[in-house]
């Protein structure tokens, strides 16, 4: 990989490593197309979501930051909703596009000004975006904008709570990175724009925002919602496990314990610090 510092010298420095467009596509695509099947991830999704709303057919949904390889919008139009995809990489437009096989399907845009119309959706997908997003309270302010009254958004992101024994965060190849203060983290983002672009995978927006639970709750509120739910609340005992994850297992895979962390505030507390990176935002 060509020497960053060298080719500042016929590059304005803002304008960041040179050729990350063209590195974040040639990683990004090949890997998502390589991913396993998401389809039983996502069913569970819309479990949760039927339990939450009641049946969904011919339902209208965003998947906002679909990627380059939307298995969720495949599978929603598969299903029968009224889906599209908004992605603000242009090669990844094109990309979900073919995959979708539907053209139009995925549009530009971004998270911060949805190209739809005002409450037009039954619910929106927000998955491993908001951490990348300029701003997430105008992000999720638009996903309100968009919504109908009485919609949905289901949004996972990052979580700092999170503890893993050999650090692992998903988003920077720094162990404990989600544990880091502000200041260092600040740092690692710069190295990684400007002079070392493998740290965050090669992305051209890295995770800038790490958040709780409860700080997922706070910024809803600010948006307009009123009621919040994890993928916890809506489990039974007679579901399948959630995870392929020892911990979410342990967690999920009792119906006793299960029972208790649903109706104790101390122990959905506790669940919640290490399985709190996803949450269903509901609209009035």
């Amino acid at each position: 990989m060509p020497d960053a510092r060298t080719m500042y010298d016929q590059r304005p420095m803002k304008l960041g490593y040179p050729e990350l467009d063209r590195l974040s596509a040639g990683y990004f695509i090949p890997s998502m197309a390589a991913h396993v099947d998401d389809e039983p991830r996502f069913s569970r999704i819309l479990l949760y979501l039927e339990r939450l709303r009641g049946p969904s057919a011919g339902a209208t949904a965003c998947v906002l930051g679909c990627g380059p390889v939307p298995q969720p919008l495949r599978l929603l139009l598969k299903r029968g909703w009224k889906a599209v995809g908004v992605e603000p990489v242009e090669d990844f437009v094109r990309s979900a596009n073919e995959f979708v096989g539907v053209p139009g399907t995925v549009r530009s845009g971004v998270a911060e000004a949805i190209p739809l119309p005002d409450a037009s959706q039954d619910v929106v997908f927000f998955e491993n975006v908001l951490e990348h997003v300029d701003s997430p309270r105008l992000s999720l302010a638009e996903i309100y904008r968009v919504l109908k009254p009485g919609g949905i958004a289901y949004v996972t992101t990052t979580n700092r709570l999170r503890f893993s024994l050999v650090g692992h965060n998903d988003e920077y190849r720094v162990p404990f990175y989600n544990w880091a203060p502000k200041l260092v983290k600040e740092s690692y983002v710069f190295l990684h724009l400007h002079y070392r672009p493998s740290l965050a995978n090669f992305t051209e927006r890295p995770a800038v925002h790490w958040f709780s639970y409860a700080d997922l709750c706070a910024l809803g509120r600010d948006a307009g919602f009123s009621s919040f739910y994890s993928p916890l609340d809506c489990r039974r005992p007679e579901d399948a496990p959630a995870s392929g994850n020892p911990l979410k297992r342990l967690l999920q895979g009792s119906a006793s314990l299960l029972g208790m962390i649903q109706r104790n505030a101390l122990f959905r507390s506790l669940a919640l610090t290490q399985v709190g990176s996803d949450i269903f935002m509901c609209r009035r």
